[in-house]
């Protein structure tokens, strides 16, 4: 029997949320972002609910509202200075260390275009493959792989400039991904 939308909404707002977080890096701009999904996925269950994977189509929808968001919001910025008040990961072992890496790291993503933006967090956070990604942005896996390759490159040349070195690995999870 398919879950009902309350049943999804209780066992996935929350990793919604943290992917939404990533991607628009405001955490009050992800809460927008999927509460106007949910409002959507909501009048349509009974069709989204039957689906191989309802998940995965609801995290289509929120990229594309975020992708599509600069356009409804005439192009407001996001400031990239802000930090970030919600955590994107699980537990952090060396407190101050991890945490000030952590918050680097999310301003170095915020400075990235939407569309790497949007690449990095399905990759590294929600662990997709190009192929998934490919299917999520509508195009191909090479330009998944072309903006993958830009998006680390940015990053890395962000944090040389800081002093730093940045090694992004794929999840534990079996995605292969070669960074």
């Amino acid at each position: 029997m398919p879950p009902t939308f309350q049943e999804f909404v209780t066992g996935r707002l929350a990793g919604l949320l943290r992917a939404a977080t990533a991607l628009t890096c405001d955490p009050h701009l992800a809460q927008d972002v999927v509460q106007e999904v949910l409002i959507r996925a909501q009048r349509d269950w009974g069709r989204i609910c039957l689906m191989d994977s309802p998940h995965a189509y609801v995290r289509k929808m929120i990229v594309n509202e975020y992708l599509s968001w600069r356009r409804r919001r005439a192009n407001r910025d996001l400031a990239v200075s802000h930090p970030l008040l919600v955590q994107l990961g699980g537990a952090v072992d060396d407190h101050v260390a991890a945490l000030a890496e952590r918050d680097a790291m999310r301003v170095r993503i915020a400075r990235l275009s939407r569309r790497q933006r949007a690449v990095i967090v399905l990759r590294y956070y929600e662990n997709l493959s190009d192929s998934d990604i490919a299917g999520v942005l509508g195009c191909s896996a090479a330009t998944v792989r072309s903006h993958v390759s830009h998006a680390l490159a940015a990053l890395r040349a962000q944090a040389a400039g800081e002093g730093h070195v940045i090694a992004l690995r794929p999840s534990d999870q079996g995605v292969n991904h070669a960074v």
